[in-house]
């Protein structure tokens, strides 16, 4: 096994030790959607909860539970594993923001980090495998979002030159470059993070000369990007096929 999945297992085996000092709490919620028995499933240990009611819980808006921060966080082993494997039925998008609405970032220390850590495996495992489980724009989107910082992920993204890095990015491209979604790109379920500034910006300068795409030449795009951030006052060397800025 190379060195990347292997970091991930790693972050993965250390997320689960984290998360399981996790205690079952009597789980209360709406017992429309949710008969006492899977209530009483919620509320008992973690290994017996069913996939398919972890789900659910991923799913689901957080005002059907008593306390969504502390359900959210007893599951999010259960969550980010399969999540990572490419083997969760719940958009990522959705994950990113269900994180956020658990105030994740506020959780011990002990969990906080160990979470950082799996992003931070799955981002190196990703760029070093193609195709990955999960292709590296989902995966982008939801590091970012959980993060609420683009740019460290971009920087890794520029300093990895692997064949499947290089894969990863011409995807990326003729993903958000359909339509021109990228000239109003936004992460999260619940849009909460505009990506078009810092992705557009680094596509046309730093990862340039990675990209074999000529839709990027586009005058038009260019114009798009200078007249939506007029405090640019141009891309430098990497962009190409615009013409002079000033």
């Amino acid at each position: 096994m190379s060195s990347s999945p292997q970091q991930l297992t790693t972050a993965l085996d250390a997320l689960d030790r984290a998360f399981a000092r996790e205690a079952p709490f009597p789980v209360e919620g709406c017992t429309f959607c949710y008969p006492e028995e899977d209530l009483a499933e919620l509320s008992g240990p973690l290994h017996l909860i069913s996939d398919d009611m972890v789900t659910s819980v991923a799913m689901e808006v957080p005002s059907h539970w008593d306390d969504f921060p502390r359900l959210y966080r007893r599951l999010t082993p259960r969550i980010i594993r399969p999540v990572v494997a490419g083997r969760f039925d719940v958009d990522e998008n959705l994950i990113a923001s269900r994180l956020l609405q658990a105030g994740w970032t506020t959780w011990d220390e002990p969990l906080a980090d160990a979470l950082r850590d799996v992003w931070s495996a799955w981002w190196t495992a990703t760029l070093h495998t193609h195709p990955s489980p999960v292709p590296a724009r989902e995966t982008l989107s939801l590091i970012t979002v959980a993060t609420n910082s683009l740019r460290p992920w971009l920087d890794r993204w520029a300093a990895t030159r692997t064949p499947a890095a290089d894969a990863h990015l011409a995807d990326l491209v003729d993903d958000v470059m359909f339509e021109f979604e990228i000239t109003d790109l936004r992460m999260g379920f619940y849009n909460e993070y505009h990506a078009t500034e810092e992705l557009l910006g680094w596509l046309l300068t730093e990862a340039r000369g990675r990209i074999d795409d000529a839709r990027l030449n586009d005058p038009g795009l260019l114009a798009h990007y200078l007249a939506a951030f007029p405090g640019r006052s141009g891309l430098g060397p990497g962009a190409r096929g615009h013409g002079t800025t000033s």
